[in-house]
């Protein structure tokens, strides 16, 4: 199971996208995650079909242009050099990414049933969060939480774990659906380290028989898929900070960012 939860870059490609994870690939209902590069002057035009997508800088600045409305999007040097401002396609519209200098962008998705407005997303209006203390400190970009920016389903943050830190930590999960408690999400982790060479380690541990069980030393441009399951601690190797952008989305009739700590691990956490 651990080989088809990891995806070490270049294997989930195509050849429009760098990565390319969609629910049918996943082996599930929902969320996806796309990553076009283009050089100088390129373009890339998609149907956003069933789902929702947000058009996320992660190298370089573009415009994004829909049926009804055009965003420029200024972007940002690379994931590590602050927050960036994105743009929101609704369902069934066609949008067009064009970037005068090239760059790298992520397009996070997710099967959804409402079709909202095309919207544009301030870099300064995104909220910042430090969580965490110690070798437990790292910075969350709510740029898409549940209570930061409307969607239908989808539900996307940016987290930068310092050299040497644990972050996703206490292992939690939301993989079942309790009304209060638990919200059931299916979630991407894709990943960038800072630094030529660096890597850092995920895990995600089952929560039921036979569940998602994967370690993998990921490493620039990798993903891992979480279906189900425990998952964390992210590690980043000391010197190196490591990005990655969580991707999540569910049935669930409420969109809702709702978790369980595991019990094992929770003992003293700050």
């Amino acid at each position: 199971m651990s080989n088809e939860l990891y995806v070490p870059r270049g294997t989930a490609g195509t050849a429009e996208y760098a990565v390319d994870i969609d629910p049918k690939k996943a082996g599930w209902g929902y969320s996806a995650l796309r990553i076009v590069e283009l050089a100088p002057g390129g373009t890339h035009t998609f149907a956003a079909g069933d789902s929702e997508w947000i058009v996320l800088p992660l190298e370089g600045g573009c415009t994004v242009q829909t049926e009804e409305e055009e965003f420029r999007l200024l972007g940002r040097e690379s994931v590590f050099a602050g927050v960036s401002d994105f743009a929101y396609v609704p369902r069934d519209a066609q949008a067009t990414i064009a970037s005068g200098a090239g760059g790298r962008f992520a397009l996070a998705g997710a099967k959804c049933e409402r079709r909202l407005p095309a919207r544009y997303g301030p870099a300064p209006e995104v909220p910042v969060e430090q969580r965490g203390s110690g070798t437990q400190l790292r910075h969350v970009r709510n740029f898409a939480s549940a209570d930061a920016f409307d969607c239908d389903k989808l539900i996307a943050v940016e987290v930068i774990t310092p050299g040497g830190n644990w972050s996703s930590y206490p292992p939690h999960k939301h993989d079942e659906h309790r009304p209060g408690v638990e919200a059931e999400l299916e979630e991407i982790y894709y990943f960038e380290i800072d630094g030529p060479n660096g890597f850092g380690y995920q895990r995600v541990s089952p929560s039921r028989e036979g569940g998602a069980d994967v370690l993998a030393e990921v490493r620039s441009g990798d993903a891992v898929l979480v279906p189900d399951g425990w998952h964390g601690p992210s590690i980043a190797q000391p010197g190196h900070d490591m990005y990655y952008l969580n991707v999540m989305a569910g049935p669930g009739a409420t969109r809702e960012w709702r978790i369980c700590f595991h019990p094992d691990h929770t003992e003293g956490y700050r």
